[in-house]
């Protein structure tokens, strides 16, 4: 699964934000062994933290979006 952009966490629903949280790679996955590292890993991370502090924002992750995300990516 692909990072998401800024714009994309900013118009997500509460659903789609905890997807990302559960499915998403650690930041700098993708690019572990590549001169970009360092690059990738604090864009990432950026996305990250911002995905988790709107998932807070919009109620968190609660029991019923757990059961229904189950834990095999889509």
């Amino acid at each position: 699964m692909n990072y998401p952009t800024i714009q994309q966490v900013e118009e997500a629903n509460i659903f789609r934000l905890c997807e990302w949280s559960r499915f998403l790679d650690s930041p700098g996955m993708c690019a572990i062994g590549r001169d970009d590292f360092e690059s990738v890993l604090q864009f990432q991370l950026v996305i990250l933290n911002r995905i988790i502090e709107r998932r807070g924002e919009l109620g968190g992750f609660t029991p019923g979006i757990s059961k229904q995300l189950g834990w095999s990516s889509r």
